[in-house]
Formats: C-alpha cells, sequence, structure tokens
C-alpha cells in the first residue's frame, strides 16, 4: 500500500454553510466537490474524481461537531498564487486567519486558516 491515509474528515453543524466555504476555498487547489449528501460532503483531486479523499460531516452520533485542539489538515498546492488564493478564498467566505501566506521554518510557504467551524486548515507549496 503507497498511500498514508484513505481520506480525512472534519465535522459540520451547517453542512450548506461548509460546503460554501470548502467549495470556495478548494477552487486553487483543483479539489471538487463529488458527492453531496444530507449528512457528508466529499472532496477529490480534480485528476482523481473517483477517490474521494475529504469529507466534512455532520457527526455520526448526533452530537454538536467539535474542531479538535492541535488537530490540522494540511492541503498541497502547485504555486504560492494557489496558497494566496486559497488563504484569500477562506477569508471571504467566512473562514478565520490563523497565518498569512509566507515562507515558514522549513523553507516552504504556507498560510492557515479555520474554518467557519473552527476546524483548522493549511496550504502549502514548495518555495524552490
Amino acid at each position: 500500500m503507497k498511500k498514508l491515509f484513505g481520506f480525512v474528515m472534519v465535522g459540520s453543524n451547517n453542512l450548506i454553510r461548509s460546503a460554501k466555504f470548502y467549495d470556495a476555498i478548494f477552487i486553487p487547489l483543483d479539489i471538487k466537490k463529488v458527492k453531496s449528501t444530507d449528512k457528508a460532503i466529499g472532496y477529490a483531486k480534480k485528476n482523481n474524481l473517483s477517490e474521494i479523499e475529504f469529507y466534512v460531516t455532520k457527526p455520526n452520533n448526533k452530537e454538536v461537531a467539535t474542531y479538535g485542539n492541535g488537530t490540522m489538515v494540511l492541503f498541497l498546492a502547485d504555486s504560492k498564487k494557489a496558497v494566496d488564493s486559497f488563504h484569500s478564498s477562506a477569508l471571504e467566505n467566512g473562514g478565520i486567519n490563523e497565518g498569512l501566506p509566507g515562507i515558514r521554518y522549513d523553507g516552504n510557504y504556507y498560510a492557515y486558516v479555520r474554518d467557519p467551524e473552527g476546524n483548522k486548515i493549511c496550504a502549502m507549496c514548495n518555495s524552490n
């Protein structure tokens, strides 16, 4: 098996709001919504639409969705422009800034936000 994980899932209490947010911020990352139900939304890379790698979901136990303290999901981007666009789209669609786009300790280019539910997400590209 060559993959590290099958998929990543974050919780939401409002799938309509979450879909609006993620649909917008995923455009520069070439990620597309491929599944939407009353309980979950699934996203895949445009070059592999049959493999959902990210879900936004209502908790199965019907409790309130919460974010994990210390939890973050990082999405790979192809360019600094894509990272910048991810960050600005997030802020325009209800996200909260957690770190402006820029080069970090490892020399790569990152931007950090929280989605409307408080989940911390990041986009990163190599600076080379």
